[in-house]
């Protein structure tokens, strides 16, 4: 099956949007793909090898799910890759004289069509350029 790949420019150091990226308490801040819906709590052990877990909720508390999974490979600053069920995923970090790339590119599932998937997991990507830029 096709990957699915988004990505955005980022205008802040490197250094924060790593950590902005893979931070527990940040990520409750700005991972959710529409705003009624919210990060309820995050944890993560970040090295190969380490678990991570965001429980996302409906606001309206009608419903929610674990997003976990494991991390396979990270290289500071520059890549982070981790599967989550059968599915796997890659985030890279690409640095610009004045901002900062970041693009994620993932296997789709199978519940839903593709551009839907392919819109959520953008608008977390901007909640992200968001709470950063801020």
């Amino acid at each position: 099956m096709k990957k699915i790949r988004v990505e955005t420019e980022i205008n802040a150091p490197l250094e924060k949007i790593w950590a902005g990226y893979n931070t527990p308490q940040d990520i409750e801040k700005w991972n959710s793909a529409s705003p009624d819906w919210h990060t309820v709590k995050a944890s993560s052990d970040f090295t190969v090898g380490g678990k991570f877990c965001s429980r996302m909720e409906a606001k309206d508390g009608s419903m929610g799910f674990d997003f976990a999974g494991v991390f396979t490979k990270i290289i500071p600053q520059q890549l982070v890759e981790y599967d989550f069920g059968e599915r796997h995923a890659k985030v890279e970090f690409l640095q610009k004289p004045h901002s900062v790339i970041v693009s994620v590119e993932f296997d789709p599932e199978d519940e839903f069509p593709i551009e839907q998937q392919r819109m959520g997991w953008h608008a977390i990507l901007n909640n992200f350029k968001a709470y950063i830029e801020q």
